[in-house]
């Protein structure tokens, strides 16, 4: 089964659950438009890899707004975001660990010979497509950074 054909089911279900599944039936919708979207912007039906990654997107801003909520006092919010969050995250394959993208680093800057961090560009062009959909970008770039930094002094 694809992911979108998972999120039609699944739609179809929250539909049936009626009140039980509110907030289940209007991320999934969320979700259902996003992907719809990706594909107009992409003027093409996106693959399971293409769907998570718009996927991985609507995530992304989840847990932007749940910082900025969770500054302002907003426990209310921030804890109805926490369940879409968990919602969409059920879609997306199991997020790795810091300690695996950090070894996936290092094997990536040894694999290029990078020795700084003016070299972060090519380590990264060799990370992203291993890890892509299972790392946030910011954390990969972050460690690598940090490798590269260590690797100068």
């Amino acid at each position: 089964m694809t992911l979108k054909e998972r999120l039609d089911a699944d739609l179809k279900e929250a539909m049936k659950a009626r009140e039980a599944g509110r907030l289940r039936l209007s991320v999934i919708r969320m979700a259902k438009a996003a992907v719809k979207n990706a594909e107009i912007a992409a003027g093409r039906a996106l693959d399971d890899t293409g769907v998570a990654e718009a996927l991985a997107r609507e995530l992304k801003q989840r847990y932007e707004s749940l910082a900025e909520f969770e500054k302002a006092g907003r426990a209310d919010r921030a804890a109805e975001l926490r369940e879409e969050i968990a919602i969409l995250q059920s879609y997306l394959p199991e997020q790795m660990t810091p300690e695996e993208v950090e070894a996936l680093a290092r094997q990536a800057i040894a694999e290029t010979g990078a020795a700084g961090p003016r070299e972060t560009g090519r380590v990264m062009a060799v990370l992203m497509p291993r890890v892509k959909g299972r790392a946030d970008g910011r954390l990969v770039s972050e460690t690598v950074k940090r490798l590269l930094e260590g690797e100068a002094r």
